[in-house]
Formats: structure tokens, C-alpha cells, sequence
């Protein structure tokens, strides 16, 4: 048997395996077909009785064989055109929905499998998000992103301030992370035109889901829709729907009194050290779906992200935290891997903890990752966040290599994905024994 012959083989016996849900229709098939040719054979065998010496009839009976090889074969036979039948009508139906060259089983059991993966909530911003839920959409197709809502700047600010809706900036971010196909169709959402007086600086994806709030009449419509035309694997939701406004109280070097900067654009381009964050309102309503989401989930991954203009800002949401703190999933907050200018400059890992736990408080999380790998250079203005320094940090901690070579100021989304579960396995027992296969796949590694 060839190579191509013995890989054929091998995605036939996929269809066969525990947990895809096709063995059980298939068996239904079965029956029904066995009852409709237990019909027909009634009427064959009324005609064979009539005319017994007719020559096609003998030679269509098998009759000069053994009866129990008539069986045999008959009944190959037509399991063999029933498998086929079913495979490629599959194939058919499903065709406008694959890539080319995916076989369809692949595609059935990568679903079946990310559907039994656990239900987790990352909650947070920006670039480090999205790198987090690039990473864990391999492992669940049961994620949900809470994302903030209180960038002003860029794109995002210029829409914001034009039509009046939440900035949709790091919730695009999260869309094209968490999409299906990160080719064409993504590389188009994540677009940001370089021309144009009116264009310049817009990312396509901002405009497509200000144009579908439009339509639907919605922003949370509206990013449902954008989350369906690109296949993503989870749910993306604003923190609070809400016009919130983010305030930071930053003191100057060498002084006591601190200055209020309002604005988070604003924020990490004044000079001096953030001591608080606000939000104005201060009290604003989470998002319904968000709230739900976090009560029912799995796990609750804080982080990674800029931290005062990203990941505190969801903290600052009442109805929120107090939904975190209710909930009965393993929490954990991702450390940053390095510092970032104008906010966290000289930072390590316990003073990351520190800045949290001073503005809602201690007990939110069960355990912090860090990494502990500095074998890289990073750009001038910015320190790798240290966590051997935090000693007398108040929450369990975790520390591993988490960098991306190429780019050492960010996390790699493998490195950081693989912890996380692992983490989870510790305390609830391993990924059901499917997902944990399909983990170890050549295309998990390409």
C-alpha cells in the first residue's frame, strides 16, 4: 500500500473514532436502510418464487453460491455504497464551507473536540489579548474575550468621537485573533489605510463594525455580525456598553502632589508614575453577556495587557469584579513580560500584583504567572518585569519561559497557552484524550 493509499485509510478510520458524533447516524442509516431492503427483499423474493427458472434472476441471486457467502457479499456490498454515499454527500454539503484540500473529517473533529474544551474568560486589552487568545483558541472553541472599553486614541478615538459609539479598536484585534482563518478575510479586518485625508490611520475592521453597528442598529449587533462573516472560535464582548471616560492620577518625579490626566491616550505619554486609575462614571453597568460568562466559566485568565489602560479598566467595573469574585473558576493573572513607558517603567512582578490589589483589593486571583526567561535584548526604554525580585508577593506564583524570541517584549501565544492549560490540568484532570491528540497534530505545529 502507497503512502497516499495508507493516508486515505487513516482519515476513514477518523470517521470512526469516540466523541465525533457520526458513528451513531451512521448506525441509524443502517437500520433504516436495513428496514427498507427488508422491504424489497419481500417483493424480490415474491418474484423469484414466480419465476425460478428465469435466468437474470440467477444469475443476480448469486444462487450458485453458498448462502452464507450471498450474504457476505450482498451485504458488503452495500455497506461499502452506504459509507460511500454518506462521505460524499458530506463532502457536497459542506464544500462552500472548507478549505481546499481539508478533508472533512478534519474539520468534524477539530469542531466536536474544541467543543468539549473547557469555557474560558480572558479578560483585558490591546495587543497582549489578543496574543493570549491566539493561542488558546487551539485548546476551546468555548472562549470569551471581555475587552475594555475605554481607548480614546487613534482610530478608535476618531469614531468614538464622531459617531458616538464604544471604540472598537482592541475588540477587532480580538475578532481576528480568535477567527477560524487568519488568512485573506483577517489580514483585510486588521488593514489600517496609510492614505486618504479622511481614511488615513483607520483600520478597515473599526470601520466594518461601525458600518454593521449602523445596520443592525447595535454595537454589540454589531460585533456579533462582524464575529459570524469571520468564523471566530468564542465570543467577544465589551466590558460595558457605556461611555466611560479613563483618569489617571500621576505623580511628577521629585514631587508629592499628583496631577489628573484624563484621556487613555493621554496617559502613557505624560511623564511621571501613575499612583490610580479611574473611570468616569465610576460606577458604570458591565455588560450583561460578560457578567454571564464569567459565572459560568471555567477559568478566568487577567492579562496579559497594558496595565493601568487595559487591564484595570475592566477591574473598575463593579458589577464585574464582583462577578469574579463570585465565580467558582481557577482565576489567574498574566503577568506582562516587560515594562511599558509612561506606565509600568521600573516594574517587577509584585508591583504589577501590587497595582491590582490597590485599587479593588486582595483574593481576586488564585495564581500569577510570570516569566523567568531574560535571554533576549529588549529596545531601549523598556525592562523585562522580573518575578525571582517578588519575594513577598501575595499570591501563588508560576514562572516559566513565556517570551516570544522575535519579538521579547510580548508573550508567545503557544508558550503562554500551553502554561495556562497546563495549570488548569493540575487542578481538574487532563484535556478530554481527543483534544489532547488533535494537540499534538502535525498542523498544531506548523
Amino acid at each position: 500500500m502507497d503512502q497516499n493509499s495508507a493516508a486515505r485509510w487513516r482519515r476513514f478510520a477518523r470517521w470512526l473514532e469516540p466523541g465525533i458524533g457520526v458513528k451513531r447516524w451512521l448506525g441509524l442509516i443502517v437500520v433504516g436502510t436495513a428496514l427498507i431492503g427488508l422491504g424489497l427483499a419481500i417483493v424480490l423474493l415474491d418474484i423469484y418464487r414466480a419465476h425460478p427458472d428465469s435466468p437474470w434472476l440467477t444469475v443476480l441471486s448469486l444462487s450458485a453460491l453458498p448462502r452464507w457467502l450471498r450474504a457476505l457479499i450482498i451485504s458488503g456490498v452495500g455497506v461499502g455504497l452506504l459509507i460511500f454515499s454518506v462521505i460524499a454527500l458530506n463532502r457536497t454539503l459542506l464544500a462552500p464551507y472548507l478549505r481546499p484540500g481539508r478533508p472533512v473529517v478534519d474539520v468534524v473533529a477539530k469542531h466536536r473536540r474544541l467543543g468539549r474544551g473547557p469555557r474560558i474568560v480572558t479578560i483585558g486589552g490591546g495587543t497582549g489579548l489578543s496574543t493570549l487568545l491566539r493561542g488558546l483558541k487551539k485548546f476551546s472553541g468555548n472562549l470569551t474575550a471581555i475587552v475594555t472599553v475605554a481607548d480614546d486614541g487613534g482610530s478608535s478615538g476618531r469614531l468614538r468621537r464622531s459617531l458616538g459609539l464604544p471604540p472598537p479598536g482592541d475588540i477587532r484585534a480580538c475578532i481576528a485573533a480568535l477567527s477560524d482563518d487568519e488568512d485573506l478575510l483577517t489580514q483585510l479586518f486588521q488593514y489600517r489605510f496609510l492614505e486618504g485625508e479622511e481614511l488615513n490611520g483607520h483600520s478597515f475592521g473599526n470601520l466594518f463594525i461601525a458600518a454593521l453597528a449602523g445596520v443592525t442598529g447595535s454595537f454589540d449587533q454589531g460585533i456579533m455580525e462582524a464575529a459570524r462573516i469571520l468564523s471566530i472560535r468564542g465570543t467577544v464582548f465589551p466590558s460595558t456598553m457605556k461611555d466611560i471616560a479613563l483618569l489617571a492620577d500621576k505623580t511628577p518625579e521629585m514631587a508629592v502632589e499628583a496631577f489628573r490626566i484624563e484621556g487613555e491616550s493621554q496617559i502613557s505619554g505624560t511623564p511621571g508614575r501613575i499612583r490610580r486609575v479611574h473611570l468616569d462614571p465610576n460606577d458604570p453597568p458591565a455588560y450583561p453577556g460578560a457578567i454571564q460568562a464569567v459565572l459560568n466559566a471555567d477559568m478566568i485568565v487577567i492579562g496579559p495587557g497594558s496595565l493601568y489602560t487595559s487591564v484595570i479598566p475592566n477591574l473598575l467595573i463593579p458589577d464585574l469584579v464582583k462577578a469574579i469574585r463570585a465565580s467558582q473558576a481557577f482565576k489567574v493573572f498574566v503577568c506582562n513580560v516587560a515594562t511599558q513607558r509612561g506606565e509600568t517603567d521600573g516594574y517587577d512582578c509584585k508591583q504589577h500584583v501590587d497595582a491590582i490589589e490597590r485599587h479593588i483589593g486582595r483574593g481576586l486571583v488564585d495564581v500569577v504567572v510570570a516569566n523567568d526567561c531574560f535571554d533576549y535584548t529588549l529596545p531601549e526604554g523598556i525592562s523585562a518585569v522580573h518575578a525571582s525580585l517578588s519575594t513577598d508577593i501575595t499570591v501563588p506564583l508560576y514562572t516559566g519561559a513565556l517570551v516570544d524570541p522575535d519579538r521579547p517584549w510580548r508573550h508567545d501565544s503557544e508558550k503562554l497557552a500551553d502554561t495556562l492549560i497546563a495549570l488548569w490540568e493540575e487542578r481538574t484532570g487532563p484535556l478530554d484524550l481527543a483534544i489532547a491528540n488533535d494537540l499534538d497534530s502535525p498542523e498544531r505545529h506548523n
